[in-house]
């Protein structure tokens, strides 16, 4: 029977099945994913900031700035995933530091006299906004589709 785990042969009665929806996400989840990524940002932009000056070429300050935000990422793992999960923190946090790190250690390599303390945090906040938003619509765009558990053969 087509593989479905009812007796039905309809696809969609099997997909109503109770069992196979997902339960809803506590909110304080939801929260702490999006935090988490505005936290990453903000430190990711920040130790670049510390580190990249404006006299840097700017490859090596996309490298550096690439390597400190890797390094950002990987100390707020130690802190975020006992609370949050390793995929909703691993995944985000990665982009966020290691593109955030490059685009951020390219801009403060060309224009850090231009662009203000608060201007570069508020920047990293929105783009770990941002990525982990992303992320999670991805996810949930690829958890929409739930699969039908497969038939127990039946000995004739």
């Amino acid at each position: 029977m087509n593989g479905l785990s009812n007796k039905s042969a309809d696809p969609r009665e099997c997909l109503s099945d109770s069992s196979q929806e997902i339960p809803p996400e506590p909110l304080y989840f939801r929260l702490g994913d999006y935090l988490a990524g505005v936290l990453t940002g903000v430190l990711t932009a920040f130790a670049v900031r510390m580190v990249v000056g404006p006299q840097w070429d700017m490859v090596v300050a996309m490298l550096v700035g690439m390597t400190v935000g890797m390094l950002v990422h990987m100390s707020l793992l130690l802190l975020f995933i006992p609370l949050l999960g390793a995929f909703e923190v691993m995944m985000p946090g990665a982009i966020i530091g290691m593109y955030g790190g490059m685009l951020f250690g390219m801009r403060d390599s060309m224009q850090q006299a231009y662009v203000s303390w608060s201007t570069a945090l508020a920047v990293g906040a929105l783009f770990g906004l941002l990525v982990v938003l992303g992320i999670r619509w991805w996810d949930r765009q690829l958890r929409g589709v739930v699969f039908a558990r497969p038939e127990p053969r039946r000995v004739a």
